[in-house]
């Protein structure tokens, strides 16, 4: 199996990411030339040569108009003037959401601005296969909403200054083209070190990781150490999360190629993304908890509150198998399966919502299809594709709510619909 390994051992940022990634890369001149081909207005995407603390690798330049975003960790105390989430992500790179298309920005006294929506017109009207702008569109979704629940607003007053967000555009987009190019079947990543101390941004002085990064690092292995700053932006929090199917130690796999990708900042230890190419076996490729245990004494409604609860609580999944406990008692096993990380957590709230006095719990490994998703446009209208991915198996399978609501919508029954769809999918399958 096709396995890409990253290793984040000083964080995650988009520009690093994508220097690393382009490392690995065949026709590198290629993928350049697509860069600076996509239509961001004054952009433009150069590889330099760079090292850190004696190990050689690429720096990822991103310019706007032939200049490349000061960080503001570099700026003076009253220089600095930019959202956190707008600009330059503050310790080592350009990880902003950005702008490009003019006519939609919003004057901000000095400051042009883009919405999310905005960003996804953007995004659409690149020259990129539909899966890298659908991949670019959900990574972007998912900073949107980190930034609106780290802030308490609306996902659509969420704003990203314009030459923050052209350089993020590139390093999410290039991110998601090299990941295309390089089509592997499986990413694993390490536990990320967030680093540790505060960032300044316009809204004040803010903890590391930053609100945001926070947020989109739910349920995502993390670490702080004693490196000062800000290790992982929220664009490479966004990336590494979308595309990483598993986090842990590097898998054994025969390394073909290794890609370094070189931040702008100095420490005492290496700051680089590296990124490990190589094929491992079929084996598992994750880990899940499954934790048991035998209920005789709760009612049918008391019980389907508890599942209830347990998949709020964050369970991957929760079911009952009817059978007779001690004393020829009628019951059920109760199953929940949930990421390891959440084992204790889970078991817990098990002990809290039913009246069992005790449980089981075993780590399996765990063989899994990489989700994704797509969408076909059928007569009666879009309708969203489920993926799954891997094993050299591709599962696709249209979405029932958008079936059922253009049913309902157009007045025809639901197979009639869900066939159109069926055969748009594989019509689009035979032109790949």
């Amino acid at each position: 199996m096709k396995t890409l390994y990253i290793e984040c051992n000083m964080g995650a940022a988009g520009d690093m990411l994508m220097a690393a990634l382009y490392d690995l890369l065949e026709d590198k001149e290629g993928f350049l030339k697509k860069m600076n081909e996509l239509g961001l207005p004054g952009v433009k995407v150069e590889p330099r040569a760079a090292s850190t603390c004696g190990i050689a690798g690429v720096h990822m330049c991103v310019t706007v108009n032939g200049h490349e975003e000061i960080e503001p960790d570099d700026l003076p105390d009253h220089e600095h003037s930019h959202d956190h989430t707008h600009d330059h992500d503050s310790h080592h790179d350009h990880d902003h959401p950005h702008t490009h298309d003019h006519a939609h920005m919003h004057d901000h006294g000095h400051h042009h601005h883009a919405s999310p929506m905005h960003i996804a017109q953007l995004i659409d009207s690149l020259e990129l296969p539909q899966r890298v702008k659908e991949n670019a569109r959900a990574v972007y979704d998912s900073i949107a909403e980190a930034e609106a629940a780290a802030h308490g607003c609306p996902v659509g007053d969420v704003h990203f200054h314009e030459v923050g967000a052209l350089d993020a555009v590139a390093d999410v987009t290039g991110v998601c083209l090299a990941v295309e190019l390089l089509g592997v079947d499986r990413i694993v990543a390490s536990p990320i070190h967030v680093g540790s101390g505060t960032v300044r941004c316009a809204h004040g002085v803010m903890p590391v990781p930053a609100p945001a990064t926070a947020a989109l690092l739910k349920g995502i292995p993390v670490y702080g150490g004693s490196v000062q700053g800000e290790l992982c932006t929220p664009t490479g929090a966004a990336l590494v999360a979308h595309f990483a199917s598993s986090f842990g130690p590097m898998p054994m796999m025969a390394v073909q190629k290794v890609g370094i990708g070189i931040g702008t900042k100095e420490f005492a230890q290496a700051n680089c993304v590296r990124v490990f190419l190589g094929e491992t076996g079929e084996g598992s490729n994750g880990e899940i908890v499954e934790l048991t245990c035998n209920i005789d004494d709760m009612t049918p409604e008391g019980l389907a509150f508890a599942c209830s609860r347990l998949l709020q609580a964050g369970a991957l999944d929760v079911y009952t198998v009817a059978g007779t406990m001690k004393k020829g008692r009628s019951g059920h096993v109760l199953t929940v399966l949930c990421v390891p990380e959440k084992e204790a957590e889970m078991a817990r709230e098990i002990l809290t919502q039913t009246t069992t006095n005790g449980l089981r719990a075993r780590r399996c490994a765990k063989y899994f299809l990489t989700p994704g998703s797509a969408s076909v446009h059928t007569q009666w209208g879009e309708v969203r594709v489920k993926l799954a991915q891997g094993f050299g198996i591709c599962h696709e399978k249209p979405e029932f709510d958008d079936v059922s609501a253009l049913a309902e919508k157009n007045g025809v029954p639901y197979q009639t619909v869900l066939q159109d769809a069926v055969r748009h999918i594989e019509s689009d399958r035979k032109k790949e």
